[in-house]
């Protein structure tokens, strides 16, 4: 038996995906890459952008339309609008929340496809099964996991979902999840309708998967969450905060003779502490790259979004960045043509984004998403101003990167590398602060390790350089 599987949207999602493919391997399902031989199909969706649900049903079309020649179980799971979610329960056998993963064997089992079991109940984790033991029939009556009525929060139990343990699909990268759900409510942003409100992992779970990732030789670890820097503050009392996390990963990292980098995102600016910063600091393995979203460089603009900061009170996380984390490359997102954005208020971001100097930014040009508070508010600015500023703004970076790249050429930096460049006479990979980077090699093995790499030419979202160190 096997499955197809495709992960849509942000890194939360490909996290999640990894879950999803311990439990279907462990059903006893293998992968493969061509849909035409899956017997199950599934998509980790995004409705966070209509550009991700479009895929969605372009995909769920296809394969209704393969049910002609093939029996297939088609699912859907990962951030899903309830809008959406009533749209999927018509198209898809099966709808069901990341927190109900668990009971996707028992869901599949009503569909017709007999999954064995050990004489102690448990699931089968063989790969192989017999064909005598499977029984494939899907011309019974759709019936999906959840009706329309259905209340769904997608945040409840998450710790039955964080046990499993993920199949990482990289072997020197991974996410850990530390938190899920936003309680943010941002005007613009569907995530509290689709995550559900802020829920924490246990900490010592999250140290623990930290700890067996490195022991296993991982070299990026990305701490994955909504809003990572509320951590613990649903747990207050029980749980420790998102600096004291940092800084319990920063003192193992100090004790480990293992060199790996640890990051983070998404941060919000509201919960962005001075001790966050500070424990970056301290700590060799939690690495000098901070995303921090701005979204707007407009104060009018900001409270319109529910953003609640300033442009101010994100001025001063940059300076206590600058001062405290001199070498620190800077991300950021930022959203054009939302709601009634004047041209003095699209302005104000880009002076935001030449004052701050952004090593790279990921500008989205605003669509409405149903349930968001905007959405029952006019989309008003015109498409092609949308894209006039997108461009205006990309300009913006690429003038700030390109300085900050070129300031590189001369030195040595470190730099993890993760694959082959399209010139297939280099590797890939990117260096601590992110920024990406290419070298003239023909050593495969070095791929997963970190070397040593002299720069010697930039362009503005990418350098160049010489191997001096393997």
């Amino acid at each position: 038996m096997k499955y197809f599987l495709l992960p849509l949207g942000c890194q939360m999602n490909q996290s999640d995906t990894e879950r999803v493919r311990t439990v279907l391997q462990g059903m006893g399902f293998v992968p493969t890459e061509n849909e035409e031989e899956a017997t199950l199909l599934g998509i980790i969706a995004c409705s966070v952008r209509q550009k991700g649900i479009d895929k969605v049903y372009s995909r769920i079309i296809k394969w209704n339309e393969m049910r002609g020649h093939k029996n297939c179980i088609t699912f859907v799971s990962g951030c899903i609008l309830p809008a959406d979610r009533e749209r999927f329960l018509k198209l898809f056998d099966l709808v069901f929340t990341m927190n109900d993963l668990p009971e996707l064997p028992n869901m599949i089992r009503q569909y017709g496809i007999f999954i064995p079991t050990k004489d102690n109940g448990q699931q089968s984790v063989s790969p192989s099964v017999s064909p005598s033991t499977i029984s494939v029939n899907i011309q019974k009556p759709l019936v999906p996991l959840f009706s329309k009525k259905d209340k769904i929060n997608p945040s409840a139990n998450m710790d039955r979902f964080w046990v499993i343990e993920p199949d990482h699909i990289s072997e020197f990268e991974a996410y850990i999840p530390i938190q899920n759900g936003c309680n943010k409510f941002c005007t613009y942003c569907a995530v509290p309708y689709t995550r559900g409100r802020e829920v924490s992992r246990k900490s010592e779970d999250i140290l623990a998967e930290l700890k067996d990732l490195v022991q296993k030789d991982y070299k990026s670890i990305t701490l994955l969450g909504q809003n990572v820097n509320s951590y613990g503050l649903d747990k207050k009392g029980e749980e420790i905060n998102f600096a004291e996390l940092l800084r319990r990963i920063g003192e193992y990292g100090d004790s480990v003779d293992k060199e790996f980098w640890v990051y983070f995102t998404s941060p919000h600016p509201r919960d962005m502490s001075d001790e966050v910063i500070e424990v970056i600091s301290q700590y060799k393995c939690l690495g000098k790259q901070i995303h921090l979203p701005i979204q707007s460089g407009d104060n009018d603009m900001l409270q319109r979004m529910n953003r609640k900061h300033t442009l101010d009170d994100y001025r001063h996380i940059i300076h206590t960045i600058r001062r405290l984390l001199p070498e620190a490359t800077i991300f950021t997102d930022i959203i054009v043509g939302f709601t009634g954005e004047t041209e003095e208020e699209f302005e104000n971001s880009r002076k935001a984004m030449e004052e701050f100097k952004y090593n790279m930014a990921y500008i989205a040009q605003y669509s409405v998403r149903p349930g968001a508070v905007a959405s029952t508010w006019a989309d008003d600015v015109p498409k092609e101003t949308k894209k006039k500023r997108y461009h205006i703004l990309t300009d913006e970076l690429m003038k700030h990167s390109l300085v900050y790249n070129q300031g590189l050429v001369g030195k040595t930096v470190k730099v993890l590398v993760n694959g082959i460049d399209r010139n297939s006479a280099y590797l890939t990979g990117h260096t601590e602060g992110k920024i990406v980077i290419r070298f003239k090699s023909s050593n495969r093995n070095l791929i997963g390790k970190i070397v040593k790499v002299e720069v010697t030419s930039a362009t503005p979202l990418s350098i160049e350089g010489n191997l001096i160190e393997e």
